[in-house]
C-alpha cells in the first residue's frame, strides 16, 4: 500500500500538479470527469451504472470508492485499476483514514428475531489485505465514522458519552478513556503529533455548558485542561479547529430565543485557545450567525451574522475585527485551499449570488450569479469552483456548472428531464500540491461567457415605483465595505462617532448612485471659517457650560413639539409635561447664565 502510494506521487505530483477529478453521482450511476480545462470524462474510469449511496476520495486523492447497492469497490485514481472489493450490500456511508490503511463502512442498523442484537453495523476494513478488523455498534449516524489523527497514531470515538481512544489502528484495545460528566460533542485536531480534543459537555441543572481542551494522553486532574469555556445559552454546539490546531471556534445555539427577535433561536461565537486563552467574540449586528470558517493559513477567521441583509467580518486571533464586507444577501463562508481568494455566498432561500474577495488586497475580483444552487466547492487548485443544484434538495432544474473565480463559466452540465443529480465531490490533495498563483481580475476566456451577477433591487410597493427612492423608502440602510485595521486610510486618529457618521454618507451616497441619482457633495468635517459666527460663550465652568448645553437642548426639543402641536399634530401626555416646563427651563438658563 505505501509503495504505490508513494510511487502514485512521485509520478503525478512531482512532475506536474496533476488536473483534479470531479466526481459526479446521480440517479443514473457514477462518472467521473477531468477538471479544467478539458472538463471532460475520464477515460481511466468507466461509468457504474447503478445508483450509488455514497461516494469517497482518500485524503491524497489517490483512491476513489463507491458504494452501490451491491458492493463497495475501491479503485486508483491514476489510472482505474481496482485495488479491492467488499461484499457489503446495504453500506450508505464510508471513509478512508488519512493514511489509506483502513476503510470504515456504516450501515442501517438492524435486529431480527433470531439475532435480536443485532449485527454490528460500523465496519472497519484492511486496505491491503481487504481483512475484516472489527465491527462497532453504532445505531446513530450522526458522528459514526472513528476521529483519526493526520499520521492514524490515534483514534477516538464517542461511546455512551465517553470518548474511547485506540492506538496505532488496534481496535482490540481501548488505550485511554476521557470520562467527564456526559461528553456529548468531541472534534479531534487535525495534523500530528502532539494531539488535541475539544469536547462539549452540555449543562444540567442550572450548571454551564462548557467546552474544554485537552493534550492526549493527559486527562487526569483538575488542571490537566489546557483551556476551559463555559457559556448558558447552548442547546448544542459546532466547534471548528484551525489548521494548525492552536485554537477552536464554538459556536453555541439555543432552539428558542426568549427574547422573541429571531425566528431561527439564539447563537453566540466563542474563541478557545491551547495557550489558555478564551474569548466572546463580539459581533457588532444582532441576528443568526450563519456561517464560520477558519482561513487555511489559520491566523484569521470569518463570520457571517446578523438579520439581512447579513454583515461578514474578519477576525484576528485577538478576535479584533480586521475587514467589514459591509451588509449583503450572504449566509455561507468559502476560503481558497491557498488562502487567497474568500467567497461570500448566498444560497438555500436567497438568490445564489457570489462575492469574490482577494483577501490580501481586501478587493472585489467578481461578483457572479448561481440561482438555485444547493452546494459549492473550491477545486483544489484554488482557481476553480463547482456550484450544483441537487435533489432532494431541489428536484428540478439539476445540474452543475464549473467557474473561474473570475465569474467565467467554463463548464456547465445539466441532468435529462426524469433524471436526478445527487452529489458532486472534488478529489482531495495534500497542502502544497497546487502553489498559489497571481489573482486575475480579468474574466477567463469562454465559449459560455460569464453570469455577472445583475445589482439587487429592494422590493417596492406599486404605489413608489415611479416615485424617486428617498431615505424613508428603503427597507434597511446598506454598509459598504469598510477597513477595521487600526491606522488605515482615511480613519486614522477618527472617533467612533466620526467613523460611523463618515460610513453613513458612504452609504448614502452608494445608495444614490446606484439608483441613478447625482450625488450632492457632502460637507467635509472640518474646521470653522475665518468669518464664521462666534462660537457660544464659554463661563470658563466646564460643568456649568454642559449644563447650560442641556437646558438648551430641552428648550429646543419643546420648540419642535410646539411647532407640530401647532401643525394639529396631538400630542402624548409626556410630551405635554415637556410642554409645560418651558418657563422652569427658561427661568433656569437665566440663573445660569448670570452665574447664580
Amino acid at each position: 500500500m505505501v509503495t504505490w502510494s508513494f510511487t502514485y506521487f512521485l509520478f503525478r505530483y512531482i512532475m506536474a500538479p496533476p488536473i483534479p477529478l470531479l466526481a459526479v453521482r446521480g440517479s443514473d450511476g457514477t462518472s467521473l470527469l477531468q477538471g479544467p480545462p478539458s472538463c471532460g470524462d475520464y477515460a481511466a474510469f468507466p461509468r457504474d451504472s447503478r445508483p450509488s449511496k455514497y461516494v469517497a476520495f482518500s485524503k491524497d486523492g489517490s483512491l476513489f470508492s463507491w458504494c452501490n447497492g451491491d458492493k463497495v469497490s475501491v479503485v486508483k485514481t491514476s489510472d482505474g485499476s481496482a485495488v479491492q472489493t467488499f461484499d457489503l450490500p446495504k453500506v450508505s456511508f464510508l471513509e478512508f483514514s488519512p493514511q489509506n490503511k483502513v476503510l470504515a463502512t456504516w450501515q442501517q442498523y438492524a435486529k431480527t428475531q433470531d439475532n435480536p442484537q443485532g449485527d454490528p453495523n460500523l465496519q472497519l476494513w484492511d486496505m491491503e489485505s481487504g481483512k475484516f478488523i472489527k465491527g462497532f455498534y453504532q445505531k446513530k449516524v450522526q458522528g459514526w465514522c472513528p476521529s483519526w489523527a493526520a499520521d492514524e497514531s490515534i483514534a477516538c470515538r464517542n461511546v455512551n458519552n465517553e470518548l474511547h481512544f485506540f492506538e496505532e489502528n488496534n481496535f482490540e484495545t481501548i488505550a485511554n478513556k476521557l470520562h467527564l460528566q456526559k461528553v456529548s460533542e468531541f472534534a479531534l485536531s487535525p495534523g500530528c503529533k502532539p494531539n488535541k480534543v475539544a469536547v462539549y459537555v452540555p449543562g444540567s441543572k442550572g450548571s454551564p455548558s462548557f467546552v474544554r481542551l485537552y493534550q492526549y494522553p493527559n486527562f487526569g486532574g483538575p488542571t490537566a485542561a489546557l483551556a476551559n469555556k463555559s457559556f448558558f445559552k447552548a442547546d448544542r454546539v459546532s466547534m471548528l479547529w484551525n489548521n494548525k490546531a492552536s485554537a477552536v471556534l464554538v459556536t453555541a445555539s439555543v432552539d428558542v430565543d426568549k427574547s422573541g427577535a429571531s425566528y431561527y433561536g439564539e447563537q453566540t461565537l466563542h474563541y478557545v485557545a491551547t495557550n489558555g486563552e478564551s474569548a466572546v467574540v463580539q459581533l457588532p449586528k444582532n441576528g443568526p450567525i450563519y456561517d464560520v470558517a477558519w482561513s487555511p493559513n489559520s491566523t484569521e477567521f470569518c463570520a457571517v451574522y446578523g438579520f439581512m441583509p447579513a454583515k461578514a467580518t474578519v477576525f484576528n486571533l485577538k478576535c479584533d475585527p480586521v475587514f467589514d464586507f459591509g451588509t449583503g444577501p450572504r449566509n455561507a463562508i468559502y476560503y481558497s485551499p491557498q488562502a487567497h481568494i474568500l467567497v461570500l455566498a448566498g444560497f438555500g432561500n436567497l438568490q445564489g449570488h457570489m462575492e469574490v474577495w482577494d483577501i490580501s488586497k481586501y478587493k472585489q475580483v467578481s461578483k457572479l450569479q448561481a440561482a438555485d444552487s444547493t452546494s459549492f466547492s473550491w477545486c483544489p487548485d484554488g482557481e476553480h469552483i463547482v456550484t450544483a443544484t441537487c435533489s432532494p434538495r431541489l428536484r428540478v432544474s439539476n445540474g452543475f456548472k464549473i467557474w473561474h473565480y473570475t465569474g467565467t463559466v467554463l463548464h456547465k452540465q445539466e441532468t435529462p428531464a426524469g433524471q436526478e443529480l445527487w452529489e458532486v465531490v472534488w478529489q482531495t490533495f495534500p497542502p502544497g500540491v497546487y502553489p498559489t498563483k497571481p489573482i486575475k481580475y480579468q474574466a477567463a476566456h469562454s465559449e459560455l461567457g460569464t453570469t455577472e451577477a445583475k445589482p439587487a433591487q429592494a422590493y417596492r410597493p406599486p404605489a413608489l415605483r415611479n416615485k424617486p427612492v428617498s431615505a424613508s423608502s428603503k427597507l434597511h440602510e446598506e454598509e459598504p465595505p469598510q477597513n477595521m485595521r487600526p491606522g488605515a486610510a482615511g480613519e486614522k486618529g477618527m472617533s467612533k462617532a466620526a467613523l460611523k457618521n463618515q460610513r453613513k454618507r458612504e452609504a448614502k451616497k452608494a445608495s444614490k448612485l446606484a439608483d441613478g441619482q447625482p450625488s450632492q457633495p457632502e460637507p467635509e468635517p472640518s474646521s470653522p471659517p475665518a468669518n464664521a459666527g462666534p462660537a457660544a460663550p464659554s463661563s470658563g465652568d466646564p460643568e456649568l457650560d454642559k449644563k447650560i448645553k442641556n437646558v438648551k437642548k430641552k428648550l429646543k426639543a419643546i420648540e419642535e413639539l410646539k411647532e407640530q402641536q401647532a401643525s394639529g399634530k396631538p400630542l402624548q401626555k409626556n410630551q405635554l409635561d415637556k410642554v409645560q416646563k418651558e418657563a422652569q427651563l427658561l427661568k433656569e438658563l437665566e440663573d445660569l447664565e448670570l452665574g447664580l
